[in-house]
């Protein structure tokens, strides 16, 4: 048998487009980092929202200080700059003997999964519809477990310091709003 090295020809791989598919699983693939998209609209708007909750604390500082201190912040570029995250290629074979490939974000214990599980798989289809569907949930049959991938987000990335900040900015905001609208 010639041109039979393991089993896994790529001809015959497909991409499955239920939402819930069941099957052997096969192999994962070594891992690569994808990065999520920063939108700037919405990192404009957060920046703006924070950089409003920091005046009255920056005015008070400047005025009972001769330091200009304050904490070490992220530049612009790093925040724009999203976040990467683990992409592994994930093969299995489902129920009708098909030879799927999914992907999985994030990261899972090294013991979670293993050739020759049976597992349960939610997906979800990305944005691309050369890539093949993302792994939601996971259902390892042989083990009984749950297991939920995790990705790093824009929320994530931002830091709940900043959001918060950005909170107290847009609710400082909405105040001055409120107050020079009585007037």
């Amino acid at each position: 048998m010639v041109g039979m090295d393991s089993g896994l020809d790529t001809r015959r791989i497909v991409h499955p487009t239920d939402r819930i598919v069941t099957g052997r699983l096969i192999r994962l693939l070594d891992g690569y980092t994808r990065e999520v998209r920063i939108g700037q609209p919405v990192l404009v708007a957060v920046l703006a929202a924070a950089a409003f909750a920091r005046l009255p604390a920056l005015l008070l500082r400047s005025l009972f200080s001769a330091g200009g201190g304050g904490g070490t912040r992220r530049r612009w570029k790093e925040l724009k700059q999203g976040p990467e995250y683990l992409v592994t290629p994930v093969r299995l074979r489902n129920t009708a003997g098909q030879l799927c490939e999914v992907e999985l974000h994030g990261h899972l214990p090294q013991s979670a999964l293993h050739p020759a599980d049976h597992v349960q798989l939610t997906l979800r289809p990305q944005r691309d519809p050369e890539l093949p569907p993302r792994i939601e949930r996971i259902v390892n049959l042989t083990t009984g477990q749950l297991l939920t991938p995790r990705t790093a987000t824009l929320w994530s990335h931002l830091g709940p310091p900043l959001l918060l900040q950005a909170v107290l900015g847009a609710l400082l905001l909405a105040g001055v709003a409120a107050c020079s609208a009585l007037t």
